[in-house]
């Protein structure tokens, strides 16, 4: 089993422009086992999919569940994990630099860090003196940073101050840079053109497909709580089917689910 700082390394490595590592976010550890089966690379939490697995919505969940998660993720297979640790839960620097510390200690390969509180975007200051928190923490912890500008996603979609934040970010030593939300290619390019840090991109409806995105440039494409909600789609088509019809056409698709679950859990 590669060491935790190989495994940092490793997933840092893994994001080349123009060859983007794709980035799955299990919600759980056999989702987790059935994508590292598959042969992804390297794998992301989702908050939103895993509140989904606590009966709650994304923003729910507390910095000791979403690492006692992560963990479970990490212990689920060898590869390298990233969380999505939302605004590292806290407002404060300190605070900051407290949680992505506890995610070292998970045994992560990476985490992320939003400029968005759950009620308001920080401002540009505040969030760049959160970004340099969370990286020195990060560098301590042999941890690849995220930093996410959440505009976007969060009414605000102004591609200027998009850019300056992602900046900014870098400056304040952020490894790895993303505006989640853009979809339009030439927003996409100038991000990239105007940043020395890999980009993310979310993949999303209206967003060009993988190999537009790598041919601007783009480091990593992730899929954030898609997967998880792809799943419970095909549970509520099943229920229904069962309660509406009493037919049972769902079980044409248990194959491939049960196949490769027998496969990836040994």
């Amino acid at each position: 089993m590669p060491t935790l700082t190989g495994k940092s390394r490793h997933f840092l490595d893994l994001h080349r422009p123009g060859q983007p590592l794709l980035l799955p976010n299990p919600w759980d550890a056999g989702a987790a086992k059935i994508l590292a089966s598959l042969g992804f690379g390297a794998l992301a939490t989702t908050s939103s999919g895993f509140a989904a697995t606590l009966g709650r919505n994304d923003g729910s969940v507390t910095r000791e569940e979403a690492l006692g998660h992560a963990a479970a993720i990490v212990a689920a297979t060898d590869l390298p994990v990233s969380a999505d640790l939302e605004n590292c839960f806290a407002d404060t620097p300190d605070g900051v630099a407290a949680t992505v510390r506890l995610a070292a200690q998970a045994g992560l390969a990476g985490c992320s860090i939003e400029d968005y509180s759950g009620t308001r975007l920080y401002d540009r200051a505040e969030a760049v003196d959160r970004v340099a928190a969370a990286a020195a923490a990060a560098r301590d912890g042999n941890l690849v940073l995220t930093a996410r500008a959440e505009n976007y996603l969060h009414g605000n979609p102004d591609l200027a101050d998009t850019i300056a934040r992602l900046r900014a970010f870098q400056e304040a030593g952020a490894d790895v840079l993303f505006a989640p939300g853009l979809t339009q290619i030439d927003d996409i390019r100038a991000v990239v053109s105007e940043v020395d840090r890999p980009v993310n991109v979310l993949a999303k409806p209206g967003v060009p497909p993988v190999a537009e995105l790598a041919a601007a440039g783009v480091s990593r494409i992730s899929v954030g709580g898609a997967f998880a909600f792809a799943a419970l789609g095909a549970l509520v088509d099943a229920a229904t089917e069962f309660r509406d019809k009493g037919t049972y056409g769902y079980y044409a698709n248990t194959a491939a689910g049960r196949g490769a679950a027998r496969a990836a859990f040994g």
